[in-house]
């Protein structure tokens, strides 16, 4: 039990954070298998807009990657913060196992780097999808990774 506000929270058991850029084996074939997930996003007002996303996750390179329509809300709100980029969490659920990504994202609309998301999202899960002129990817770039399994 903690004393005072100042002290750190001890995490339920089972719950740890991992280095998104470093993480244990079991976190990541968490990440390999098949499960949709959630993406949270701020809107302008600041309240959380969560939705249903494909996500891959490559801790190489730092990213997790959504691929969406260019004029869809997720790829607004990223775009609205600006060059800073965009607070987001990346979720998945699979009974009481779980992993949340967390970073800065960014609207990306080079082509190789939308084909590289494609590719990936082919990979993970299992379905190649349908063409989209207007597909981007959102990059998010990772700064914390959390996890209960």
């Amino acid at each position: 039990m903690r004393t005072s506000e100042t002290e750190p929270r001890t995490p339920p058991r089972g719950t740890y954070a991992v280095d998104p850029g470093v993480p244990d084996p079991a976190y990541l074939a968490f990440w390999r298998e098949r499960h949709l997930c959630t993406l949270t996003t701020l809107r302008p007002d600041g309240s959380p807009h969560v939705v249903p996303v494909g996500v891959t996750y490559d801790p190489e390179a730092g990213l997790a990657r959504v691929i969406t329509s260019g004029s869809s809300s997720k790829a607004r709100h990223v775009l609205a913060a600006g060059e800073a980029g965009a607070r987001v969490a990346v979720c998945q659920v699979d009974g009481r196992r779980w992993a949340t990504l967390e970073g800065r994202a960014f609207v990306r609309s080079d082509p190789d780097r939308v084909s590289e998301a494609v590719r990936r999202y082919t990979e993970r899960y299992e379905r190649t999808p349908a063409p989209n002129p207007s597909r981007v990817v959102i990059e998010i770039e990772l700064t914390r990774a959390l996890g209960r399994g």
